[in-house]
């Protein structure tokens, strides 16, 4: 058995080093961050904070190194999904079923241009980066996977991975149909993530500020609109993962203020921005998911020094 993980940074390293720590399947990363590929050849995967271990595992940088995979895990930026898969599909044939543990929608989309089975898949878990092959561990949680419907993915290839990553210490929960886990998770980013990016605040600090607080339960009532709009029932309450991600030791920023702090361009397209164009397709007014979709698009284009 070999699994292939597209893309190591902070939630795939997190992946990739728990399936090699069990050491059920054998273990490929694939990231173009050079520097996090060649201290993981040279002394291992690091993982510490919520886990501490090291893992053995095989890392490049060259898609042309990648064996042929039984399944992959895409675990990119939203934003790179394209690329990234174009570079590793010669490592996934017609028998590979290849998940995405990524934010937003529509990755699954892009993925099946390349891949015959896709798996539709949501995480919980976060991290950060600390070095070149160490990774901090910040909040545990569970992913959901199932079917991406359009692919008739076998319920049977979802419940093998599941239940691999499940025996390596990070709980995953197959579903019939994991849209509503997926849409619960985007509702929940939508609100968070803008608001942290465009405030600086971390997670736990924006949720007690009044204000701020307030916005996160605005911008979820307009997801929840939307995807009850398109008959989507929510696997669990956007709220309560705010309230869950507000108690969590540490204070952890939102992967999208790690980006704006790093003047990188963020997934905003694939959370405001999904809720926005399927809020249009519906009918469902979303005002101020449309608002923080425009002023992150704005303080990226900033970056460029417009003129």
């Amino acid at each position: 058995m070999k699994i292939c993980i597209v893309g190591c940074g902070a939630v795939g390293s997190l992946f990739a080093a728990h399936l090699a720590q069990k050491g059920e399947a054998e273990i490929w990363a694939y990231d173009v961050w050079k520097d996090h590929v060649e201290a993981i050849r040279n002394h291992g995967l690091r993982v510490s904070g919520a886990a501490d271990f090291t893992a053995k595992l095989n890392a490049t940088s060259d898609p042309n190194e990648l064996p042929r995979c039984d399944y992959g895990i895409v675990a990119t930026k939203a934003i790179h999904t394209r690329g990234a898969i174009a570079q590793v599909a010669r490592a996934f044939d017609e028998n590979t079923a290849v998940c995405s543990v990524q934010n937003g929608v529509g990755n699954e989309e892009i993925i099946a241009e390349h891949v015959k089975h896709v798996i539709r898949g949501t995480t919980f878990p976060a991290g950060h980066p600390i070095a070149p092959g160490h990774i901090g561990f910040d909040i545990k949680g569970d992913t959901w996977i199932g079917p991406f419907e359009p692919t008739k993915t076998p319920m049977s290839r979802v419940e093998e991975l599941a239940g691999l990553i499940t025996r390596s210490g990070m709980n995953v929960i197959a579903l019939k149909d994991a849209r509503g886990a997926q849409w619960t998770k985007l509702i929940f980013n939508a609100a968070t993530n803008p608001v942290g990016a465009l405030t600086l605040l971390h997670h736990g600090a924006a949720t007690r500020f009044a204000p701020t607080g307030r916005l996160f339960n605005d911008l979820i009532a307009e997801g929840e609109a939307v995807a009850r709009a398109l008959g989507i029932e929510l696997h669990g309450d956007p709220r309560a993962l705010v309230q869950k991600g507000a108690n969590a030791p540490g204070k952890h920023c939102a992967s999208m203020l790690q980006d704006v702090l790093a003047k990188r361009q963020t997934e905003v397209d694939f959370m405001n921005g999904a809720i926005v164009t399927w809020g249009d397709k519906t009918g469902i007014p979303t005002p101020l998911n449309k608002a923080v979709w425009e002023l992150m698009k704005g303080l990226e284009h900033s970056w460029s020094d417009p003129q």
